[in-house]
């Protein structure tokens, strides 16, 4: 095993833009994955959300073109979301120093005229499949001397449906060309799907991929819907760095936004109707720490690299139990201890069970304070179709038959 970056067969530049950025001793990924991909062969390569996967490509990418001195993209990396497209470029922007071009972005949201203008002269894009597809439709980028490609949180792009289009861009590429997978899972389906890219692939698989890793204290509160926003109050009030917060819509994100605006708490939204200057102002202030909380739907599990993150709470179930280990790998990152809070309403119980089952886990109930206050919503709700009488000024719900006996009291 790799134990310093200096054991690495690469460049003396590479060498020294590595320690500059404070990188010394590798991730157990970096050390497997970074020779396997200097070796030319293609790779397969999974590890736990956090363990440093995106320098464990970059550093095989910036080495490769190093070499390089014809015109033309050379390397093209593809990811499933803009913010993580930004991440990597941001990352590779910090290695790359000034012996390497920068690289082009090929996302959606931003200036299209910048983007292009960014195409001419780069030897790298990094980018969505929607955008890029749209690019190479309109001949706006050339992608016929691609020596590398990338494909990084593979999975996540095949569950979003990119499949169509990566096979598309694909197919523009040279087929003597050297590619890299990188994902934190690989079910069987997914890497039957994802050997149509490779060629007799390395295989690098580290730790488990579909459990959080061990540095992430779990802990679950059962808790009743209308009191879930007090004990949010009260965790955010306990801790003191940066919160993540998931929900599963994006209604539900701007709601709980603004009630915690309400409260006096600084909060960014991450979610898919932001435009992209929203988006990227609330995760610059959220890494920066001026909006230390950021409610997010799951277009942030995957998609946001922010160190430090303290403590990551599931106000809300994912849909699928590997968005759960995907939204915990926010916090706990590269060695750090984190915290990840799980809210479990009474209907959700089931389910919950469920995804602990399927995820090899049992989480550590915690005590939920009785005084808990019930959070007072005006005017009519709607409980599964069902109208719900509030009484003004009152704590108390009338629910219809049919809901109570589903879903007990409130």
């Amino acid at each position: 095993m790799i134990s310093n970056f200096s054991e690495l067969p690469i460049s003396k530049y590479l060498q020294e833009r590595l320690l500059v950025n404070n990188f010394q001793t590798p991730t157990p990924i970096q050390g497997e994955a970074i020779p396997a991909a200097l070796s030319g062969k293609d790779l397969l390569a999974t590890a736990q959300t956090g363990t440093g996967k995106t320098l464990a490509f970059l550093i095989p990418v910036a080495e490769r073109l190093l070499t390089e001195r014809a015109a033309g993209v050379h390397a093209l990396v593809l990811v499933p979301t803009r913010e993580l497209a930004i991440q990597v470029h941001q990352q590779y922007e910090e290695l790359r120093g000034k012996k390497l071009r920068a690289a082009a972005l090929a996302i959606g949201g931003s200036s299209e005229r910048q983007q292009i203008t960014a195409l001419r002269t780069a030897n790298i894009v990094i980018a969505t499949p929607g955008r890029l597809e749209d690019f190479l439709r309109r001949n706006l980028v050339k992608l016929s001397g691609t020596q590398l490609l990338v494909l990084d949180e593979a999975d996540r792009m095949l569950d979003m449906g990119f499949l169509p289009a990566i096979r598309r861009i694909a197919d523009s590429l040279p087929h003597q060309r050297q590619t890299l997978c990188f994902s934190a899972t690989f079910d069987p389906a997914t890497e039957h799907i994802v050997s149509d890219f490779v060629r007799s692939p390395l295989r690098v698989a580290l730790g488990s991929t579909s459990k959080p890793a061990a540095s992430v204290k779990l802990q679950a509160f059962e808790v009743a819907s209308n009191q879930r926003l007090s004990l949010l109050l009260r965790l955010l009030g306990e801790e003191e760095g940066r919160c993540l917060v998931f929900v599963r819509t994006k209604r539900g994100a701007d709601r709980l936004s603004r009630n915690l605006q309400k409260k006096g708490f600084k909060v960014g939204t991450l979610h898919g109707d932001r435009s992209q200057s929203q988006r990227n102002t609330a995760l610059a202030q959220f890494h920066r720490g001026t909006s230390p909380i950021l409610v997010a739907t799951d277009i942030a599990s995957r998609g946001i690299h922010v160190d430090n993150i303290a403590h990551v709470i599931n106000y809300e179930l994912p849909q699928l139990a590997a968005d759960l280990v995907h939204r915990v790998g926010r916090t706990g990152r590269i060695g750090a201890e984190g915290v990840a809070s799980v809210f479990v309403m009474p209907q959700d119980r089931s389910e919950f069970r469920s995804m602990e089952r399927m995820l090899g886990l049992k989480i550590q109930r915690m005590a939920v304070d009785d005084n808990l206050a019930v959070e007072e919503r005006s005017g009519p709700v709607m409980v599964q179709g069902a109208p719900v009488q509030v009484m003004p000024g009152s704590k108390m719900v009338r629910l219809p038959g049919e809901v109570l006996q589903r879903y007990g009291t409130v």
